[in-house]
């Protein structure tokens, strides 16, 4: 438009901050300059705060994944979609997932495990199955310590209220108690789904021109720049500042979206469905709080 100037970052505010600010160390702040070539703005600094975090990259252990099977002649679907596949013989596929809110949980454990729940069910009802069992694999500190106690009640909490809200059984599970996981215990969540072979999505279908359509709650105050702050940094005496960075979950909508989402893909309506950008949609709210560099 004439008259109009393209906003640029202001290169005067401190170098370090805002890529720090995105959770990412002086390293990868270094790496993203190399390969950018520039000062990277603040959009792409939130960008990469949000997929290289522990929670979308795994990075910390990537290279042990990586070593696990993913090929045979039951898998219908391996590694790089919302969730994982397997034939179970006369056209039916298990979709299921499992997912990690280690740091949320440590942090607010009733909101952190609740989400974590939400996250898992999301991806697979995303692949068009519907979601027919949770189960979650818990690890905490000393019991006799008032931290450890107060964790398991919130995470125990917080999981079955998600799944009795969705309506969907938590039936299995394995928790354990190591001095080790005193300060940051291991929350996974992981869900089972159904799917006819035929009606099975993915994301990758998408093609060029096609419209996009964002669904789910309202994005608030919370859960804002949760995949950096909460995934990539080290849980200390700072803790309860980081409480807004956990999602609080919303089971009721999820559950209209999960059907809505199921409906649409027996009608055939859906091109492509996918949840890998939630994050990222979430993380822009990140940018809120760098006004005077956007």
């Amino acid at each position: 438009m004439a008259g109009t100037a393209t906003a640029q970052p202001d290169h005067t505010a401190d170098r370090d901050r805002i890529p720090r600010e995105a959770g990412l160390t002086p390293f990868e702040a270094a790496r993203v300059r190399d390969l950018a070539g520039r000062e990277p703005n603040v959009v792409e600094w939130g960008m990469f705060g949000a997929m290289w975090s522990e929670h979308c990259a795994y990075k910390h252990f990537k290279k042990l994944l990586r070593t696990l099977p993913t090929a045979g002649a039951r898998v219908a679907l391996g590694p790089g979609e919302n969730a994982g596949a397997v034939d179970l013989g006369g056209g039916l596929l298990c979709v299921f997932k499992v997912e990690s809110h280690n740091h949320p949980s440590a942090v607010e454990p009733y909101q952190g495990a609740a989400t974590g729940v939400g996250g898992i069910l999301r991806d697979v009802f995303a692949m068009g199955a519907r979601p027919i069992a949770l189960l979650n694999a818990l690890s905490f500190g000393d019991p006799a310590d008032a931290r450890t106690r107060r964790l398991v009640g919130g995470v125990v909490g917080g999981i079955s209220f998600y799944g009795n809200c969705v309506g969907i059984p938590d039936v299995g599970g394995h928790v354990s108690f190591e001095p080790c996981y005193a300060d940051n215990p291991l929350v996974n969540a992981m869900c089972v789904g159904i799917v006819q072979r035929d009606l099975l999505r993915v994301s990758a279908t998408a093609r060029p021109g096609s419209a996009v359509y964002l669904v789910g709650s309202d994005t608030g105050r919370d859960g804002i720049a949760g995949a950096s702050l909460l995934a990539s940094f080290e849980l200390g005496a700072a803790d309860d500042a980081k409480r807004p960075s956990v999602q609080v979950g919303d089971p009721f909508t999820e559950k209209l979206l999960l059907e809505a989402t199921i409906e649409l893909i027996e009608r055939d309506a859906v091109e492509a469905a996918g949840t890998a950008l939630s994050q990222c949609w979430r993380q822009s709210g990140w940018l809120r709080t760098h006004p005077s560099t956007t």
